[in-house]
């Protein structure tokens, strides 16, 4: 009996990922499920690139602002709720979507997560205690040089992400990136990935101009609902984090403005780099018309 199969679509931020997905949607009669790490907090609308109500309304989504900022939700949780949902729907649907640019999480639901060791509680706590103290660069440096690969691909804006990769090299004495793909988990659904991509200049741009609509739309008036709770985890992410330090009084609001440009410019990079190492990507440009793209999911298509 053929399996289900779940079509993965993946690239840089502001590069067309949700209209592609909802394409496909409507094309094999199927629902979506979101792995954009961002989306699933419901408290976070504007800053995250939510897609529309008629968006949502044109296909059937899954793990949009279903959870809330102030409950932890890790990849773990994600990866074990978005396969019970696949099961669901793969009672009912031959296909299925998964969308987003977070490469963790996509990986956590068609590999499997890594293991990882435990960490002595005292490294956790001497980390935050260096972020509170003496900043984030200290341990940005830290991560360059004893885990240069997984420097280059993290979100090193991300504190959480820069600890986590930390406590683990602190406690193992071994690099966080060593613990990775150490062997992918076994699926009951075979797996098509669809990459979208553009020049470099093409998607700074879409970026750029993504962050103006924004801003217009209200992002500051969002973060300013949201900055007496910006410690926590959910709100360390590009859009918010540089508008809190506005809000802080460290930067004027066209300072703000740039570094939200900047930094999601690099995030679009590090998502780049991540999923460049995937060969099995099928890689089309972001202006490919959605026949082109479903004729050859239905070729390469597992029989």
């Amino acid at each position: 009996m053929t399996k289900p199969l779940l079509i993965c679509v993946v690239g840089a931020t502001a590069i067309g990922k949700t209209r592609l997905a909802i394409q496909l949607a409507q094309a094999f009669s199927t629902e979506i499920i979101s792995a954009d790490s961002r989306q699933f907090f419901k408290e976070m609308t504007i800053g995250t690139a939510v897609p529309s109500s008629e968006e949502l309304v044109a296909a059937p989504h899954h793990f949009i602002q279903n959870k809330t900022i102030f409950e932890p939700y890790t990849v773990g949780d994600f990866e074990k709720e978005a396969l019970a949902k696949l099961t669901d729907l793969f009672r009912s649907h031959q296909t299925a979507i998964l969308v987003g640019g977070s490469g963790l999480y996509v990986d956590a639901v068609v590999r499997g997560l890594d293991y990882f060791p435990d960490v002595p509680e005292n490294i956790r706590e001497e980390l935050n205690t260096t972020l509170t103290v003496r900043g984030l660069e200290v341990l940005q440096q830290e991560l360059k040089e004893v885990d240069p690969v997984y420097y280059e691909k993290v979100d090193i804006h991300n504190p959480h992400r820069v600890i986590r990769a930390l406590e683990i090299y602190r406690s193992t004495k071994k690099p966080f990136s060593s613990f990775l793909n150490q062997g992918a988990s076994k699926r009951n659904f075979d797996v098509l990935y669809v990459g979208l991509t553009a020049k470099r200049e093409v998607i700074y741009d879409r970026i750029n101009r993504r962050v103006d609509l924004m801003m217009a739309a209200g992002l500051l008036d969002e973060a300013k609902s949201l900055h007496k709770d910006s410690s926590l985890n959910a709100l360390q992410t590009v859009g918010y984090r540089e508008l809190f330090q506005y809000l802080d009084g460290m930067i004027s609001l066209e300072g703000a403005i740039s570094e939200i440009k900047k930094n999601t410019r690099r995030f679009a990079k590090r998502q780049g780099t991540w999923f460049r190492k995937n060969e099995a990507i099928l890689w089309f440009d972001h202006q490919t018309p959605s026949e082109e793209i479903i004729a050859i999911i239905k070729k390469k298509r597992p029989k």
